[in-house]
């Protein structure tokens, strides 16, 4: 008895590791001609679509993803290579906001207000996505994040219809990012069954023109 469930346990945990490295050389494998890190080299986009975290850890110090997203967006932005700025992000709560904190930083920086645009349901990757192509028209986007986020951002762009390329934001050190890695590397096997499945934004709403 102790050997069937031993066996059993070794084929189902194998099970897991090897779909978790399957869905995540899929989602690297079709998406590494689609990012960049270089400001010459990337294609214009009219909008770019900043993807939302929270600018403050849990230690009260500035995240380095926040700050690095930040700078990215800024670059692009003033190189000329998008003409707004979509900032989708997490607004559940009354106090915490992700869009607006974003849009506050990107002004203190001299980006114009009438270039942003403000998506306040991106609760996951997913909703921000998809919510971009149904509520604010855009069939061709500039994800802005970093490498690992814009992979699986991109490729739910591509399984969606839309055309797009990532931008990559300056990433975190191995020693500080290795569980939001781990979690990446989990929400890959999630996104598969999402799209799988057909899953919906949260929300949807009435549309947006941008420009």
């Amino acid at each position: 008895m102790r050997l069937k469930i031993f066996k059993y346990s070794f084929f189902f945990t194998l099970g897991i590791l090897i779909t978790i490295f399957l869905a995540d050389y899929w989602v690297k494998k079709s998406t590494n001609t689609n990012l960049y890190t270089s400001l010459e080299s990337i294609p214009k986009n009219k909008v770019g679509l900043l993807l939302g975290t929270g600018k403050y850890l849990n230690s009260g110090n500035i995240n380095a993803y926040y700050s690095y997203r930040i700078d990215a967006a800024e670059k692009l932005f003033k190189s000329g290579k998008i003409e707004y700025l979509l900032i989708s992000g997490d607004n559940s709560r009354e106090d915490y906001d992700e869009p607006t904190t974003m849009k506050e930083d990107l002004m203190a920086r001299g980006i114009p207000e009438d270039k942003i645009y403000l998506d306040y349901a991106g609760f996951r990757t997913l909703d921000s996505v998809v919510r971009a192509k149904a509520i604010f028209g855009q069939q061709q986007l500039t994800i802005i994040s970093q490498p690992f986020h814009n992979e699986r951002a991109v490729f739910i762009a591509r399984q969606k219809g839309m055309k797009s390329v990532g931008f990559n934001a300056k990433d975190v050190s191995a020693q500080f990012g290795w569980k939001v890695m781990v979690r990446e590397k989990l929400a890959r096997v999630k996104m598969l069954l999402d799209i799988l499945v057909g899953k919906d934004p949260k929300f949807y709403g009435e549309e947006i023109q941008i420009g």
